[in-house]
């Protein structure tokens, strides 16, 4: 296994489940083609189909003309079943190039099916046209049809997730900013309610509503809310809130406790100086796994910005620590050991005294290292928790989130966020310019990507693994020998070799409880 795929761990977090099922939208499948019969058999032959849990919902055009009208009507199709030759000889192409080109679509995944293959040459189209497939219509079997849209909605599934995994932390991340500049209660409580909406998926004809109240000395009261309740502010929550949903938030007060549900969510906060503070939500899709530890780590925020509007003086203090929590977001949601992102950061910050740099610069690479893998929150499941190697395909895949990791990152003007982007994107890089995903080589890599770099490989191979048990310390050591001028910056492998039972203090200072 290549010593980069070692690197991706896997640590299962307990997410509590219900038995509620909520049916979920079709994937759209678009049906363009000027042979009627085609639409027909093509419906029949998937008329039961259904991919993860998922049914398929059909669309006809019978020119490339009606085509565009469609896909401007369905902006979130997932697949178009593509007919080469209609009103023009290359009347599918061009369509392939305006969706592609004029809509900026990357996602949807497109299918050429030609029954002239001589028109359209299959390597010519395949160089020179963004598609993903390319059939003749006398091989489209129907077993070959259905392991075909199985493949295509398989890849639109994963590439939607790392895009809304991707936007959804940007949000976060770019939200946490201005929750600290928001000094009326009342304006955070209603921003609190607006940036929480973009993260769930509200149903499409669902009664939604939220609220945001305080406990005040004698009764309930209401911050903000949404819809119909959004001219309530100050108001009694007993006077105005639904009787079952006054019932949950009085249920949190009681128990100190946020809940979970199919539909629905309460979020409790308490601030040191006792104050009390309940945001709930419904109307919403059954909540991903991914989309919990989104609002997991935005309530983090927003529980520190409730705290800076009522404690400011200790508001440095609580943004390092928001920042320590945004970098276990990996840890969460993959099966990564309990304290890595703590052993790492601890290696990082001594590392970087070793090497040199001031406390103060120590310190940034301390909080900045643990967000490392933040680009992993936009890794499918599949990938991210696979316990065998992965394939090609999929290691290039996992390889995509030192970007993603960066992406999401870089916006700020904070120093340590800008520490992070840049470990983020560059741990994976190796000294030899072998590593990616720009393949720098020495000194071009930044000393904080060379001394995480280091500090996650040790980590990673001293630790257990569901697909491996973890090195011996000697084995360990002789690789990052090994690896020395090629994986790691040589001053940097010598300073850990040179102090390594500071280091195994450390170890054993944040080791596993078993």
């Amino acid at each position: 296994m290549d010593l980069d795929e070692l690197l991706f761990a896997d640590e299962e977090e307990n997410v509590p489940t219900n038995n509620v099922v909520v049916e979920q939208d079709p994937w759209v499948v678009l049906i363009v083609d000027d042979e009627k019969q085609i639409h027909q058999v093509t419906k029949m032959v998937l008329q039961d189909f259904e991919f993860d849990g998922r049914k398929l919902e059909f669309h006809s055009a019978f020119s490339a003309a009606e085509a565009k009208q469609v896909l401007q009507q369905q902006p979130n199709a997932a697949l178009v079943l593509l007919d080469v030759v209609m009103e023009q000889e290359d009347a599918g192409l061009q369509t392939v190039r305006y969706i592609r080109e004029e809509l900026k679509n990357t996602a949807i995944r497109i299918i050429l099916r030609t029954g002239q293959p001589g028109q359209a040459p299959e390597r010519t189209v395949i160089m020179d046209y963004d598609i993903n497939d390319y059939k003749e219509k006398t091989e489209l079997t129907t077993q070959k049809l259905f392991t075909t849209v199985v493949t295509a909605l398989r890849s639109y599934r994963d590439l939607k997730t790392i895009e809304k995994s991707r936007s959804g932390l940007e949000e976060i991340i770019k939200s946490s900013a201005t929750l600290f500049e928001l000094q009326s209660m009342k304006k955070f409580a209603s921003g609190v309610l607006t940036q929480m909406t973009s993260i769930v998926n509200l149903h499409k004809n669902a009664i939604h509503c939220s609220f945001a109240v305080t406990k005040g000395v004698e009764d309930i009261y209401i911050l903000a809310a949404s819809g119909d309740y959004a001219s309530n502010q100050d108001e009694r929550a007993r006077d105005v809130v639904p009787e079952h949903v006054l019932g949950e938030i009085e249920l949190a007060f009681l128990t100190k406790k946020s809940s979970f549900a199919s539909d629905r969510f309460v979020i409790y906060f308490q601030s040191k100086m006792g104050m009390e503070n309940v945001i709930y939500m419904n109307g919403f899709k059954e909540l991903s796994e991914w989309e919990r530890y989104l609002i997991d780590i935005y309530c983090t925020n927003v529980s520190v910005a409730f705290e800076n509007i009522y404690l400011n003086e200790e508001l440095e203090s609580t943004q390092q620590e928001i920042i320590y929590t945004m970098g276990e977001i990996t840890e969460t949601r993959s099966r990564e050991t309990g304290h890595h992102v703590k052993r790492v950061a601890e290696y990082s910050r001594l590392l970087a005294i070793k090497y040199g740099l001031s406390e103060q610069e120590a310190e940034v690479i301390r909080l900045a290292s643990p967000m490392h893998d933040v680009g992993k929150v936009g890794i499918p499941d599949a990938i991210l928790n696979k316990p065998g190697p992965l394939t090609q395909e999929e290691f290039e895949i996992m390889k995509t989130h030192s970007n993603l990791g960066y992406e999401m990152l870089k916006h700020s003007n904070k120093q340590v966020l800008n520490a992070a982007a840049i470990i983020a994107q560059q741990h994976h890089e190796r000294f030899d310019g072998s590593g990616y995903p720009h393949g720098l080589r020495g000194e071009d890599i930044h000393v904080y990507g060379r001394i995480t770099a280091l500090a996650d490989v040790f980590d990673a191979l001293c630790s257990d693994r569901v697909y491996k048990k973890a090195w011996e310390l000697d084995r360990v050591l002789d690789l990052l020998k090994t690896e020395r001028g090629r994986h790691f910056d040589p001053v940097v492998v010598d300073l850990f070799l040179e102090h390594l039972d500071e280091f195994l203090v450390i170890k054993e200072l944040y080791r596993e409880q078993r």
